[in-house]
């Protein structure tokens, strides 16, 4: 059932610049030698004993194969040689608390191969609200990440109103179009149309007012512990005692949270280029565009090796047409619609760089010599994984601490200076949910006995490189044992990206064994 309004009322970019080969890399991890962080950890040699394996589903989900549509969905092509991507759902209550009765159909895929063990725990993955976990899934499956699969299933599942869960269509399509251009076009008011800041701030009104009405009373429940339970769900649903569980981005926060909620639960936890814990909107969005400013770069660097359709300079060139769209140069393409299909784009979760490259690289110089289309198509493409009404009711439910108008009106001036790509969009796009009430900050873990691996990217467009020593810091507060890996690439997340990656999390699983705090994956 779809929830509609007829049902529900720099010297680290150097480093990742000399390696961009084809598809992941497999290169193995390089310890680095550094002291050790409060809670970080030295390679395990007299390690505490590992925590209880998970155990396979005793009562699974009625999986139906789903790969033709889902790939062709998401335009990733046909299937790779006996790749299975199964989908299926299940009913989770609106409130776990019961403050509000009844349930929610969430979204779930399992993805394996024909010689993948169904009698061993699955990995269950989170990406959040950055992209519908299916999607994420869905990225890694199509490109080299058959040890993973080879050695146990893997088990996405959608947050609330997004991927394969309950859609939500709240916002007036209007509202949707404006928002997504950072009110560029205007909005029909005179003062607004003189001041994006004002324009942004009455459109995070309408759309506030709009999805709320339209959820009630089920707008509370789309936060990062609500997520949680849904989880928590699934393993109920599946009658074990532990599960193995990834969080990616923003699906860290939910990991996270099941940890605090749930910890009893949880026997492995791998948290992929978390975002920022503890910090202000300001804070995290100065991080993301670091990011993504980072990974263009690196991306430029690598459409120059392939002699891409961008010529000799293609950073410069990709700025000049991020400028003629922030002057009307491209007509109804505007220019926070272009920056966030961008930082998408490169934070794609598939790991065939080359072809994405050239993609990228040929749909931006057809745009610049007036032919459009595939420039639109990437973008609406890009839009539909990661600009639904799903993910403004649950990114804006996530967000705390956000600026005053007139503070991202200033920041806009500054960042369009430092950050020349990606800047002036994102200080604005800050006000795109700051009507949205305020939620409580969701309580970490404030004991966890169990060992942790966190992974990161070294130019990530999706959540920029913060996250890893916040998430650090508070783990190692919470008593938990960590270790860092960090790919020097450019992509989100680093574990669809790289074979290290990848082994490093198979070897955690198997024995909770932790690599040596701060090894590194060569891109």
């Amino acid at each position: 059932m779809r929830w509609t309004r007829a049902v529900v009322s720099a010297a680290t970019l150097s480093i990742l610049l000399t390696g961009c080969g084809a598809g992941p890399s497999d290169r193995p991890g390089v310890a680095v030698e550094r002291p050790v962080a409060a809670g970080g950890v030295k390679p395990e040699t007299n390690a505490p004993a590992p925590p209880p394996q998970a155990e396979p589903p005793k009562t699974d989900l009625a999986w139906r194969d789903c790969t033709a549509p889902t790939l062709d969905g998401l335009g990733l092509g046909p299937a790779p040689a006996g790749l299975v991507l199964e989908c299926a759902e299940f009913s989770t209550p609106i409130d776990s608390g019961g403050a509000v009765l009844g349930t929610f159909r969430a979204g779930a895929m399992r993805a394996r191969l024909p010689q993948t063990p169904l009698d061993v725990a699955p990995l269950v993955l989170t990406s959040g609200v950055d992209r519908p976990s299916t999607a994420t899934l869905a990225g890694l499956a199509i490109g080299q990440g058959s040890a993973m699969l080879t050695a146990r299933p893997i088990v996405a599942v959608d947050r609330r109103g997004l991927g394969a869960s309950q859609p939500i269509d709240c916002l007036p399509p209007e509202v949707r179009r404006a928002l997504a251009d950072n009110a560029q076009f205007g909005t029909g008011a005179a003062q607004s149309d003189r001041d994006p800041a004002v324009a942004m701030t009455s459109l995070s009104q309408n759309a506030t007012i709009a999805c709320r009405d339209f959820l009630q009373p089920y707008e509370g429940a789309f936060d990062a512990p609500h997520a949680a339970d849904d989880i928590e769900q699934l393993r109920k649903q599946w009658q074990v005692d532990h599960l193995m569980l990834l969080g990616s981005g923003n699906g860290a926060k939910v990991a996270l949270s099941y940890a605090r909620r749930y910890g009893d639960h949880l026997t492995r936890l791998v948290l992929d280029s978390p975002v920022p814990v503890n910090t202000d909107t300001v804070t995290r969005t100065e991080q993301r565009v670091k990011g993504a400013e980072a990974a263009l770069s690196a991306f430029a660097q690598h459409c120059t090796g392939l002699g891409c359709a961008l010529g000799v300079d293609p950073r410069a060139a990709v700025t000049d047409l991020v400028g003629r769209a922030s002057s009307g140069g491209l007509g109804d393409i505007s220019a926070s619609a272009l920056t966030t299909a961008l930082a998408s784009y490169l934070g794609d979760p598939r790991a065939d760089q080359p072809d994405r490259t050239a993609e990228l690289a040929d749909a931006l110089a057809a745009a610049i010599k007036g032919d459009r289309p595939r420039l639109v198509a990437l973008m609406r493409r890009q839009a539909e994984a990661t600009g639904t009404d799903g993910q403004f009711v649950n990114g804006c439910t996530d967000t705390q601490q956000q600026p005053t108008p007139n503070q991202a009106k200033d920041l806009g001036e500054t960042w369009g200076g430092k950050y020349p790509v990606f800047g002036r969009t994102a200080a604005l796009g800050m006000l795109g949910c700051v009507a949205w009430p305020t939620a409580d900050v969701p309580p970490l873990p404030d004991k966890l006995d169990l060992p942790v691996l966190i992974l990161g990217a070294a130019a990530d467009p999706v959540v920029g490189t913060g996250g890893q020593a916040s998430v650090s810091g508070a783990l190692g507060a919470a008593g938990a044992r960590h270790a860092t890996v960090t790919w020097q690439g450019f992509g989100h997340p680093a574990f669809s990206h790289s074979g290290c990656a990848q082994t490093a999390i198979l070897e955690y699983l198997k024995e909770a064994k932790l690599p040596a705090d701060g090894t590194v994956c060569p891109a």
